[in-house]
């Protein structure tokens, strides 16, 4: 039975088990159309599967999973009409040209010659690949693989894009390119969920639901779970963050030592009492730095206090 479409994509008690390992664990998540929300966390926590599920490719154990209205798991002929998705290994076709993998993908999908070309040419020229429509897609850097296979996947026209982990390994720029073109797919009103392992990409998500090992930690806006914060983030900034860490991480008071950027992230009881105590300590340790002081807590430091409060292992 299928749902009215007032989200793009709905998750209700997703369960899936593998031998030995529960994958997802009762996952309930929503996404509207025009909002990009990332499922983030580290490798094994359930991020593949649960995108697979919404694909329609893997039947949960249980739970329901639809995308604009269409229940994936009863009829998933009729949801791949409306989603498209893109794999970590999407499977572009290295001995065919850029023009030729679109023109593949728009067969595929049933996209005729009249709406296929204008699309093709708006979709290559948001990638800045508009002269390289004759290199073979074997020619084509990491980043530029990833863009061709975000127009393929994005060549008609879906309401709902499931990308998975897509910028891992692509170079900045091209990873800047990639989540320019996500947001201007916002003004057709496309949902987009993405899964990342790249706790500082959840930033740029409207709404981020923060998984590990199958369960759901938070699901909110980055802003508002900034707000579960305990205690407050201290930043050092130093040249050899190693020796700052072996002169601080037995100090009393911190909770968490996370590398943030060129810095050290430190969660600790109270920034006021302990700046005083960690300049001393490092400067008895004879450990250059630079400056501590009070910072604006990351998804990194909720996501790393978070397990810790759990006992759960990071990794």
């Amino acid at each position: 039975m299928n749902e009215p479409a007032e989200f793009a994509i709905r998750a209700i008690g997703l369960k899936k088990a593998f031998p030995g390992v529960c994958a997802v664990d009762a996952l309930s998540f929503d996404v509207r159309p025009g909002e990009i929300f990332g499922l983030v966390g580290p490798d094994g926590a359930g991020k593949t599967t649960s995108m697979r599920i919404l694909a329609g490719i893997l039947k949960p154990d249980g739970g329901v999973a639809s995308v604009a209205g269409i229940n994936v798991v009863h009829d998933p002929e009729a949801a791949k009409h409306v989603l498209s998705y893109m794999p970590q290994r999407f499977g572009l076709y290295e001995d065919l040209t850029v023009d030729e993998n679109i023109r593949f993908y728009a067969d595929l999908f049933g996209v005729k010659r009249a709406e296929r070309i204008p699309r093709a040419e708006e979709l290559l020229h948001a990638a800045g690949m508009s002269e390289f429509r004759k290199r073979l897609a074997g020619k084509l850097s990491g980043g530029m693989k990833q863009k061709l296979g975000l127009a393929c996947a994005l060549i008609h026209s879906p309401k709902v894009l499931l990308l998975d982990e897509p910028t891992t390994g692509v170079d900045p720029v091209s990873r800047r390119d990639f989540w320019r073109i996500l947001y201007e797919l916002l003004a057709e009103g496309v949902a987009i969920l993405i899964s990342t392992a790249y706790l500082d990409e959840a930033e740029r998500c409207h709404r981020i639901a923060l998984l590990h090992q199958g369960r759901l930690l938070f699901c909110d806006t980055p802003e508002h779970l900034k707000a579960h914060m305990e205690g407050a983030v201290l930043s050092v900034v130093a040249d050899d963050l190693h020796a700052v860490r072996l002169a601080l991480e037995r100090s009393e008071g911190i909770s968490s030592l996370v590398k943030s950027g060129d810095g050290l992230h430190l969660v600790v009881d109270s920034a006021q009492r302990r700046i005083p105590q960690f300049i001393e300590r490092l400067r008895s340790a004879g450990v250059r730095f630079e400056n501590i002081e009070l910072a604006q807590p990351t998804i990194e430091d909720l996501f790393v206090q978070a397990v810790q409060r759990e006992g759960a292992p990071i990794g």
